[in-house]
């Protein structure tokens, strides 16, 4: 897994990332009410917008930590969004995406990086 210093993880299978939010990002936003993932198709570009997601203290953005094109969104979220809360690092996922650059992912932080900037805060 690597990470964003906004709170993203991701996991690369091949050429398919799978792309969520910290479990540090899932305590700050408190309980998750609404998930809104990306449409399959869609090309993305690293640091745009790519999902949002609501909780009851505030709405925000997820970044895309890569560039390349949405191959699936998390069916499961739309009806259950407290699984961004209850499994933030695996089932609480928001979008596959095929990757166009892997130096890309390679350029992300590795755990114990993450771990250290979390540490700043």
């Amino acid at each position: 897994m690597r990470f964003t210093k906004d709170h993203e993880w991701v996991a690369l299978d091949g050429d398919v990332a799978t792309i969520g939010i910290t479990a540090y990002a899932a305590e700050q936003l408190g309980d998750v009410v609404y998930v809104e993932t990306p449409e399959p198709g869609r090309a993305l570009k690293a640091g745009e917008g790519m999902a949002v997601v609501e909780s009851v203290k505030a709405a925000s953005d997820v970044y895309a930590p890569l560039s390349g094109e949405v191959v699936e969104a998390n069916p499961d979220l739309a009806g259950a969004p407290e699984t961004v809360n209850a499994d933030p690092e695996s089932a609480g996922w928001f979008a596959r995406v095929r990757i166009a650059d892997r130096a890309e992912y390679d350029a992300l932080m590795d755990r114990a990086a993450y771990d250290a900037f979390l540490e700043t805060l």
